[in-house]
């Protein structure tokens, strides 16, 4: 293989994998592997630097390009292992010329012992003003759902959280880019459609005449009638427009699921995280989604163990799973990430922060496990993903077998096994 792309961290990277792949190879690169990294944990940042260890003993000849947050965030660090050639930006990854330069550069430095200054081809992601628009060809292959990514980056500083410096401000696609790719997806044969961002609910604020994220998605659903399935990836709860909620509600070609970046349950955890919504306002939010979509499937991020939780703290995040209705539930065992606020708070103990996490996946467990109960009889409409597995419009797992991937099938659900339906 010319180009092998190996993805950590968010959906939005494995997006844009995708985009790296088809620019190196148009580029020209030859034996490459590209590493596109994750800044979001300790966890993260340490996986890469093993793999690429393993990678090269595995294949000592591939050079190795590092992208993505982390190598934003800390490119003198990539640069620094042996292992790496190339230090690519974030932004820069989506560029066609960054790939010609870094092919230059590597063919010039085969066989030469270069400074690892000469590595690094990371501009200032805070200069960037508008988005990188990938050259995608209109089929995502292999994908059954394709994703269109509408907006980049955050203007929000969360005390623990790195990736703005590792993504920039927020920027967002205009509405017509942004359809033209969902009707060329659907032109190709995708059924559903997933828009995608950092900070998806910022989308607009840049644009001319600020276009709220409803307002895209009612533009998509009026002008590509033919799109059967459309998604959102994670939202923040405090800023859903209400022309959003007006399509959650009265249009059934949005999915009915909805992830939420929640965070924690307690008010002053919220208030030191610096996020802008109060467990009131959060639990609210949900009911009211509920109150307009019945059927919704709710999901959320929340941190185990943000420095200075008590148990009391620790105890009002879990029990937003029930009060907020939650089904899906994405577990983040705080990770102190250099140069952030909460890394100079008052840190919980390691040990204490695993044990929450566990409590919180337990408790997510056995929330998803109740949502799978209450699906046994109905018929769902459910994306064949695989050979073996598909989804509901409510994003719930079902095992098939004998389907064919990239069509939408109407299935009765017989029963489940704690993780996923059957049919």
């Amino acid at each position: 293989m010319s180009v092998e792309v190996v993805t950590f961290g968010c959906r939005l990277n494995a997006f844009e994998s995708e985009a790296v792949r088809l620019e190196a190879g148009r580029a020209g690169l030859i034996d490459i592997i590209v590493i596109n990294s994750c800044a979001v944990t300790n966890e993260a940042v340490a996986q890469a630097r093993q793999s690429i260890r393993r990678l090269k003993r595995e294949r000592p000849s591939a050079r190795i390009v590092v992208t993505g947050c982390a190598a934003q965030t800390q490119a003198q660090m990539f640069a620094d292992m042996v292992e790496v050639d190339r230090v690519v930006g974030n932004d820069d990854k989506m560029r066609s010329e960054a790939w010609l330069n870094a092919g230059r550069a590597l063919d010039g430095a085969r066989n030469v012992d270069a400074a690892t200054s000469t590595k690094i081809a990371v501009s200032d992601i805070m200069a960037v003003r508008q988005m990188a628009l990938p050259r995608l060809d209109a089929r995502q292959k292999g994908l059954p759902r394709a994703f269109v990514q509408v907006q980049n980056g955050c203007d929000h500083r969360c005390t623990f959280c790195i990736i703005p410096f590792g993504r920039g401000n927020s920027r967002s696609v205009p509405i017509e880019s942004a359809i033209a790719q969902v009707r060329a997806l659907v032109e190709s044969g995708h059924p559903e459609i997933v828009l995608t961002g950092v900070d998806l609910t910022s989308y607009g604020a840049d644009l001319e005449g600020f276009p709220t994220l409803g307002q895209l998605i009612k533009r998509i659903l009026r002008e590509v009638p033919e799109l059967k399935r459309l998604r959102i990836s994670s939202v923040d709860s405090i800023e859903v427009d209400h022309d959003l909620l007006d399509v959650i509600a009265n249009d059934e070609r949005l999915m009915p699921h909805l992830h939420l970046s929640l965070q924690s349950g307690d008010d002053l955890l919220l208030k030191r995280m610096k996020r802008r919504h109060s467990r009131q306002q959060a639990v609210d939010f949900c009911v009211n989604v509920r109150r307009l979509r019945p059927d919704i499937a709710l999901g959320a991020d929340i941190i185990a163990g943000f420095p200075t939780e008590t148990e009391a703290m620790f105890a009002r995040s879990l029990d937003l799973v029930d009060e907020c209705g939650l089904s899906f539930l994405h577990v983040f065992p705080y990770s102190p990430r250099p140069g952030t606020p909460a890394s100079r708070m008052p840190q919980v103990e390691g040990s204490l922060i695993k044990k929450r996490a566990g409590r919180l996946r337990a408790a997510g467990d056995a929330a998803l496990r109740r949502r799978l109960e209450s699906e046994v009889g109905a018929t769902r409409h459910v994306l064949i993903e695989s050979a073996t597995q598909g989804r509901t419009e409510h994003f719930l797992p079902v095992a098939i077998g004998g389907e064919t991937p990239g069509t939408v099938r109407r299935l009765a659900i017989a029963g489940h096994d704690g993780a996923r339906l059957a049919v």
